[in-house]
């Protein structure tokens, strides 16, 4: 379900700007350049004082994302934690057919465990 945050009266301002943030540091992610491939070249020209010294060609979209990624990797790092806190399995109570396997619901959202939460951060962090 998808709703026009503008016309949505009942939107919390909060959310907006996490999902504005959220979406920055994405977008700006994927217009920079990905080091992946260099790295294990770079790895092999660490110098005694233990830095590659490196000249390339950096873009406007490489320069800004690399002046925010420290920050941006270590904001979304604590959501994840944060998350993972809020959204952990507990026993269902109740009486189960398998006393061995209980039924369990997130403590935070109650749905059946592993909830969508968790799924979702399992995946995107398992990439």
């Amino acid at each position: 379900m998808t709703t026009d945050r503008a016309t949505d009266r009942f939107a919390d301002p909060r959310q907006g700007r996490l999902r504005e943030r959220l979406e920055t540091i994405r977008s700006r992610s994927e217009k920079s350049n990905s080091w992946r491939s260099s790295t294990q070249f770079l790895s092999r020209l660490i110098n005694r004082e233990g830095f590659v010294p490196v000249k390339t060609k950096l873009s406007r979209e490489d320069i800004a994302f690399l002046a925010g990624a420290r920050d941006d990797v270590i904001a979304l790092a604590e959501l994840g934690i944060r998350l993972l806190e809020m959204h952990q399995p507990r026993d269902a109570g109740g009486i189960s057919s398998d006393p061995d396997n209980p039924i369990r619901r997130c403590r935070a959202c109650m749905w059946r465990w592993p909830c969508p939460t968790y799924r979702a951060i399992d995946e995107a962090v398992d990439r």
